[in-house]
């Protein structure tokens, strides 16, 4: 007898099922969000259960996004969460077979990661100087290379100032499904955190950095101010993580080893640091600016 369960439903289980595995949350959301617009173009042909899902379906829907103009990059996102979908259905037995497990992705050109030049990167410092609490945000996005959500969920006891004797610290705390880990702070962003922290408002809120009123200082509150200070330093096509693309390159082009760059970055393999050594060839100038930054 066919599994009546309706792909709804499904879907909601699946998210569920993410949850409970503890992916990231930007990973759920993206998730949820590509199966939403795949239920929403089966509905269209009136297949509302899973078990009435054919490979056709699915082929017709990858052709309906190369139509409206997706990229290959899009098309091969949505196509890993169809699969991983589908495949989770089948392991709870809710289908019987699986049809994505034929489909295949695009051929992809891969994209070389923004990089701030050395202009750029003090174009950057200086337009923020003037803003106590966004130029120790800046320093520390560029002088540690952790991730944005890092950044928001630093709290004020995880800083360690330097010390004449050795550099400073930050406390990473585990972050969605990722190990905390400590990351060396050195004297120009450590010294920009602790200017940071004599104006920093009162508040009983344990967050590092925080908005007037003593509220946290959010995901996408970072994000705007580090996006209208690049338009102020007029760095066109950059993005917060570029800062992060920019201190592994940087780090890479001064002889750091992999490994501990690796351990740094918070990367789980040491394959995706070493992708970055493609971008670390540098003229023997620049390599000289690189050492004063």
């Amino acid at each position: 007898m066919a599994n009546t369960t309706t792909l709804r439903n499904a879907h909601i289980k699946f998210v569920e099922n993410l949850r409970s595995q503890k992916r990231a949350s930007a990973t759920v959301i993206a998730y949820r969000k590509d199966i939403e617009q795949v239920i929403t173009h089966l509905e269209k042909l009136a297949k509302l259960t899973a078990s009435d899902v054919e490979t056709v379906d699915l082929k017709g829907f990858l052709d309906d996004l190369a139509a409206k103009n997706y990229t290959a990059k899009s098309i091969s996102r949505k196509i890993n969460s169809t699969r991983t979908f589908f495949k989770y259905l089948k392991v709870e037995g809710i289908i019987k077979e699986d049809p994505a497990s034929t489909l295949t992705h695009p051929q992809l050109s891969p994209k070389a990661p923004r990089i701030l030049t050395v202009s750029e990167y003090r174009a950057l410092r200086d337009a923020a100087r003037n803003d106590v609490r966004t130029r120790a945000v800046v320093e520390v996005l560029l002088q540690t290379g952790i991730r944005i959500g890092e950044v928001a969920g630093l709290r004020v006891q995880d800083f360690k100032a330097a010390t004449s004797k050795k550099n400073g610290e930050l406390t990473i705390a585990i972050f969605e499904n990722r190990p905390s880990r400590n990351v060396p702070l050195n004297l120009t962003a450590s010294e920009a955190v602790a200017e940071y922290i004599k104006i920093r408002p009162t508040s009983h809120d344990e967050h590092l950095f925080i908005t007037k009123t003593g509220r946290p200082l959010l995901i996408r509150n970072i994000r705007a101010t580090i996006d209208r200070y690049f338009k102020e330093a007029g760095i066109t096509n950059a993005k917060v993580n570029d800062l992060r693309h920019t201190f592994i390159t940087f780090h890479l082009s001064r002889g750091v080893s992999l490994d501990l760059l690796s351990k740094i970055a918070g990367h789980k393999r040491i394959s995706t640091t070493e992708k970055y050594l493609a971008y670390v060839t540098k003229p023997a100038e620049e390599k000289q600016e690189l050492e004063a930054l």
